[in-house]
């Protein structure tokens, strides 16, 4: 059933499947590739394969298709919740680091799939 409630989120976001690679931050070979289900300028859902507990914080590399290198980005796990019984999850991400230029290439793609400008 869809959420049918007022959208309380800052940025609008687009359904589109990115890939992404993600670890947690403080672990240096946990790394997993997953793709995104939706994405924003302030954050993104991804399936996971495990579930995450909220506050954690995430390394994510994601190929987006306004820039040829992947943009680097550092986010903190909102909410993350079993899809399939221990092997699928959602993970909500918030963003908490990203750089100019690579906020660009996010609002860009974006824009490009809600067909106006982001803000």
């Amino acid at each position: 059933m869809a959420y049918s409630g007022t959208d309380r989120r800052r940025h609008p976001r687009v359904t589109a499947r990115f890939i992404v690679s993600y670890r947690v931050l403080e672990e240096v070979d946990n790394l997993d590739i997953t793709q995104t289900k939706n994405i924003s300028l302030g954050g993104m859902l991804l399936t996971t394969n495990r579930l995450f507990s909220p506050g954690t914080n995430l390394a994510l590399e994601i190929r987006l298709p306004f820039d040829p290198n992947p943009i680097m980005i550092v986010a903190k796990v909102i909410a993350s919740h079993e899809i399939t019984k221990g092997l699928i999850y959602d993970t909500r991400l918030s963003f908490l680091a990203i750089d100019e230029r690579h906020r660009k290439v996010v609002c860009d793609t974006v824009s490009y799939y809600l067909r106006k400008p982001c803000k």
